[in-house]
């Protein structure tokens, strides 16, 4: 049975965790690498990647994608881990907002923004996890990063409950935008559903839940499901190489590329590429060079 590579769209239910479902995914179809691109925690439900073979190669740009989230957000108190799992760090205060104030209180989200991580995260302390020091009651105290908000709006707003749309990108976190919220709200809040529902072109309508997966492996169908590995590459321009040219990229040479062969007609100095050989077939993610005219593989795949 030849190997398989490619992307399994999966709708990760609210329960398992994210490790859970590729640990499916590999006994389901004998897969010796299998990984995912970008966590779910086990609260959370939508979205998530699940690659197989060579796919497990461009994680890194898959987790590049800007994601869209749909958050519920319980107003009137915070919680240590900022969601319902999280013991309640004060008492519950009333919810004296209006929808209008939590407009306008969103609008200060959207761009580029410093966001904290939770003391309950995976953010690396002094080579720890901040969620195990947390855990042990050691202080946590994590350095605020960028954060970037593409576009948030209000869904539903029924006190104390507040539901939410963002379009993010890289290392967002939901659950401090739920804490942030409810601070700017001067009533706190903490986030108690959350649903991805895209990933880049990845949507949850199109995404297969976990029990259909099983049915497909227990007939073999499940091979229909895997979506090519190039799928994840499609925000990438293509280029398609001369047959000689490919050869070289195979081996790791730099290869100067005509200017009909590309889809666009200005390429940019560091500008990543697909590049394909005549036959169709997916050969690398390239870069361009600009000082040089050069292309230079970044990732090199094989035929399965």
């Amino acid at each position: 049975m030849p190997i398989v590579s490619g992307v399994l769209n999966v709708n990760k239910p609210a329960g398992p965790t994210s490790f859970d479902i590729v640990r499916l995914v590999r006994k389901g179809t004998g897969a010796k690498k299998a990984g995912h691109a970008g966590t779910l925690d086990p609260m959370a439900s939508g979205v998530l990647l699940v690659l197989l073979g060579q796919a497990v190669r461009i994680s890194e740009y898959l987790m590049d994608l800007p994601k869209t989230y749909r958050a519920t957000v319980r107003l009137g108190f915070a919680t240590e881990t900022y969601d319902a799992e999280g013991n309640p760090t004060g008492p519950e205060r009333a919810v004296e907002v209006m929808r209008g104030e939590v407009e306008s209180a969103l609008q200060v989200f959207a761009g580029e923004i410093e966001q904290t991580p939770p003391a309950y995260s995976a953010v690396k302390v002094d080579g720890q996890p901040a969620y195990r020091l947390a855990r042990k009651g050691a202080a946590v105290a994590l350095r605020s990063r960028l954060a970037r908000i593409y576009a948030i709006r209000l869904l539903e707003f029924e006190s104390p409950e507040v539901v939410i749309e963002v379009e993010c990108g890289k290392g967002t976190y939901i659950r401090s935008l739920a804490h942030d919220l409810g601070q700017a709200l001067g009533c706190g809040g903490h986030l108690v559903a959350l649903d991805r529902t895209r990933v880049g072109q990845f949507s949850v309508d199109s995404a297969v839940a976990p029990t259909e997966l099983v049915g497909a492996f227990e007939t073999g169908d499940w091979r229909e499901m895997v979506l090519p590995l190039d799928c994840g590459l499609t925000e990438l321009p293509a280029i398609t190489l001369h047959i000689e040219d490919e050869k070289d990229i195979r081996h790791g040479q730099a290869v100067r590329i005509d200017e009909e062969r590309l889809t666009s007609a200005a390429v940019e100095d560091g500008r990543l590429h697909r590049a394909y050989a005549e036959d169709g077939g997916l050969v690398a993610v390239v870069v361009y060079e600009g000082a040089t005219g050069l292309w230079r593989p970044r990732k090199v795949f094989g035929s399965d």
